[in-house]
């Protein structure tokens, strides 16, 4: 287990196993595409929880499923597969997002992690030709996973929150960092983003998971996640968004 740091809000990350070579992230985000790519995945690679991350400082919330409570931020893997997957419920304003890259960064240093790929929406004015999946990510990461594939460069912009300072800090270390993004609409989930990111990481990590079951699973938890959204407008209101612009 490991602490950080007397902050106003502090992350704890727990595992019960030695974690993956790589870190697949999702956040709530924007339209939640990022959390729906990332969700369809542990149901679909069969994942099992072995860890999580605790807020102390954010607004909480315990999210369940069919009566059974979980934490809110949760990491998944499976023995035979070189991915963890971090799914991430609670809705970490911008202003929290320096921290728990702190926190997760430091875990990863301390885990042999050498990568980690973050899913995530982002709400700019797009036509149909948008609908696709750009990139973000270091130099180590682009050359590892990027190089020769036609997955284009976002253009000019920043970014904020958690996906900035996992980025930045990338930057000054051995973790290979990449953020996949795609533009998304104001309702959440927005499936069809979410089908953009699943589809590029599939690619990218040769995953072979069937993207096709997606559109239904989104469907069978639009209640959940239309509630998730509603409370993550409510804490945004209190704080910055977490924005990037192109």
């Amino acid at each position: 287990m490991f602490g950080f740091g007397p902050t106003s809000t502090d992350f704890t990350v727990s595992h019960d196993s030695q974690p993956s070579d790589t870190l697949l992230v999702g956040f709530s985000q924007f339209g939640l595409a990022g959390l729906t790519a990332v969700d369809y995945l542990v149901e679909h690679l069969d994942l099992t929880q072995q860890g999580h991350i605790t807020a102390e400082g954010l607004d909480p919330i315990t999210p369940f499923v069919e009566g059974r409570p979980r934490h809110p931020i949760r990491l998944y893997s499976r023995d035979d597969l070189n991915v963890t997957v971090l799914v991430c419920e609670q809705f970490v304003p911008a202003s929290a997002g320096a921290t728990l890259s702190e926190a997760i960064l430091d875990w990863t240093a301390d885990n042999g992690v050498e990568e980690i790929a973050v899913l995530s929406g982002v709400p700019v004015p797009h036509g149909p030709e948008d609908h696709r999946t750009y990139y973000i990510a270091t130099d180590d990461y682009h050359q590892r996973r990027l190089a020769g594939r036609e997955i284009p460069a976002m253009g000019n912009g920043f970014l904020s929150g958690v996906n900035a300072a996992l980025v930045e800090q990338g930057l000054d270390s051995p973790l290979g960092v990449g953020l996949y993004v795609t533009p998304v609409h104001a309702r959440a989930p927005d499936v069809d983003a979410g089908i953009r990111l699943l589809e590029t990481v599939n690619e990218v990590y040769d995953l072979g998971v069937d993207t096709e079951p997606l559109r239904g699973f989104a469907s069978e938890v639009q209640q959940y996640y239309s509630e998730l959204a509603q409370r993550m407008e409510r804490t945004a209101e209190e704080e910055p968004e977490d924005r990037m612009y192109m």
